[in-house]
Order: C-alpha cells, then sequence, then structure tokens
C-alpha cells in the first residue's frame, strides 16, 4: 500500500465499531485514497470510478459493524468497490440490450423472459467486467454507452486506428470469455447465476 496514506489503525477502526463517531471518520477519510484508487483500477471510467468509491465509502460509514476483522478492512473494501463497478456495467449492459431489441408493438415478456433476460445481462457484465481495465473502458464507451469511436479515442487519449484495434481485441476477449462459460460443465458456476459477480476472490 501507498506508505504515504496507510490504512487505519486496527485500534481506530475497532473504536469506529463500538460507535465512537470521531474514530469512525478518521476510518472513512483515512480509507478514501485506497477507496479511490481501487475503483479507478476496476471502473470503467473516472466518473464511474467516482460514484463507486463514494458508494463504498457510504456503506464504509453505514456498515462497519458488520466488518467480522479489524484487519480485513482493505479486502472488504475492495469487494465493495468492485461490486459497485459490476453493478454499474450489469446497468448499462441491460439499457443497451433493451434499447436494441425492443420491436415496435412487441408483446410485454413473460415472467420466464425477464427473468432470462436478467441473467443474461448479470453473465455479459461479469464477462466485461473480468476484462482487463483498458479493454474494459473501450468496450463500454463505444459499444454499451454508444460513444462515436472519435470521442471515444479522443477520451481515451488514443488514435482512432489504436482504438479500433483495442475495440477488436476487448470484443475478441468478451467473446471468448463467453463462449468458454458456455462450454463449461455445470451452470451453477457460470456467471449467469451472479456467483462470479458475488464472489470474494481477492486480486
Amino acid at each position: 500500500m501507498n506508505p504515504r496514506f496507510p490504512w487505519p489503525d486496527e485500534r481506530i477502526i475497532k473504536a469506529a465499531q463500538d460507535g465512537d463517531v470521531g474514530s469512525l471518520t478518521a476510518v472513512v477519510m483515512e480509507s478514501q485514497p485506497h477507496v479511490r484508487k481501487f475503483a479507478l483500477s476496476l471502473c470503467a471510467s473516472p466518473q464511474d470510478a467516482e460514484d463507486a468509491a463514494q458508494e463504498a465509502l457510504i456503506i464504509l460509514y453505514r456498515k462497519i459493524g458488520t466488518l467480522r476483522a479489524t484487519g480485513a478492512l482493505a479486502s472488504w473494501m475492495f469487494r465493495i468497490v468492485r461490486n459497485e463497478c459490476l453493478r454499474q456495467v450489469r446497468v448499462l449492459v441491460s439499457r443497451g440490450e433493451e434499447a436494441s431489441a425492443e420491436p415496435e408493438g412487441s408483446a410485454e415478456p413473460s415472467a420466464e423472459e425477464a427473468v432470462l433476460h436478467r441473467l443474461e445481462a448479470e453473465r455479459i457484465a461479469a464477462a466485461v467486467g473480468a476484462l482487463p481495465r483498458e479493454q474494459r473502458q473501450v468496450l463500454v464507451m463505444r459499444d454499451v454507452q454508444g460513444l462515436p469511436g472519435r470521442t471515444v479515442a479522443r477520451a481515451l487519449g488514443l488514435s482512432t486506428a489504436a482504438m479500433k484495434s483495442r475495440l477488436h481485441r476487448a470484443r475478441a476477449a468478451l467473446r471468448h470469455s463467453l463462449e468458454t462459460a458456455d462450454r463449461a460443465p455445470g451452470r451453477a458456476s457460470d456467471p449467469a447465476t451472479g456467483s462470479t459477480v458475488r464472489g470474494e476472490t481477492q486480486p
């Protein structure tokens, strides 16, 4: 960890869990640089990272009492930030699919279709979230948010050709991930179940 911004001392964390307001404020403030770093490395864009970091810090403030061990604060915050970033991707993927899959005059989807749609969005979001950050950024901005290629290239500081090359690699990696999941025996561990999204494996 960055020696300039150490994680809060375990004694402060324990005091915060016991309800000391000053300690709780200190825990949130001292955790903030690490939480923002997590978010920037995991989320698709700086704005998404800022939103995820803010949400994670709110959860920390409200639910620090649920932290099982004072020494587990870093891994706990990492999981919260990761899940918030994945939630953002799921929302974008779901919106993108709904916008492109609604023919005029279509009937209301059945409950079963709605569940299958949600599971597919979960599966795609998990696969997108597992991509390297550079690939995840360009894929979300171009294919999910639908931003023009030149806008994406400019935002990422790339030439249009470099952006297209990175996007091609991201699409290929995503396709390979989904195809591999489809071929895997037993869907219990498949991202469609949401288990991959909510897993607690640390980096």
